[in-house]
């Protein structure tokens, strides 16, 4: 009974921690996602670069953690099923809307099995609720592209 309360308390704590992301949370959204690229990029052996506004974009923590879980989601599918060769991760940051965009060039939105899409619906429902849209197609040249565009509240 011991060692089953001690598994359920450690399987708690990883949970937890996989969920919270110091870097995000004390360095800013651009480090996190900085970072989550180069980490993508060395555990892959894919190169991946990362294309990040100057500052610190000014919108809420809110559209922070969309951004953050939308390229967790992303790269986690192009890990699974794109097989692709290289992945951009651009962030556009204006006056009116912050977009995150996500781009492979594996084999496409087509080459996806038709089951694991939770995630991406998930991720959809959370930009909505901001305001915001998610999409997922095939690249202009082959591959994927995920894009959240999220609107900037008024100040």
């Amino acid at each position: 009974m011991k060692n089953l309360l001690h598994t359920v308390i450690e399987t708690n704590r990883a949970m937890q921690h996989r969920l919270w992301n110091d870097k995000l949370e004390f360095l800013g959204v651009r480090v996190a996602l900085g970072e989550l690229v180069t980490q993508f990029g060395e555990e892959h052996k894919i190169p991946a670069r990362a294309s990040l506004p100057e500052d610190e974009p000014r919108c809420p923590r809110s559209h922070h953690v969309v951004l953050l879980r939308t390229l967790e989601e992303g790269l986690r599918n192009i890990a699974a099923h794109a097989q692709a060769s290289e992945v951009d991760v651009i962030v556009d940051d204006n006056d009116d809307a912050i977009m995150l965009t996500v781009k492979d060039n594996g084999v496409g939105p087509n080459g996806l099995p038709c089951h694991g899409k939770h995630g991406l619906r998930v991720l959809r429902e959370r930009a909505h609720y901001l305001g915001g849209t998610l999409t997922f197609a095939a690249g202009p040249a082959g591959g994927a592209v995920l894009t959240v565009t999220l609107p900037k509240p008024a100040a």
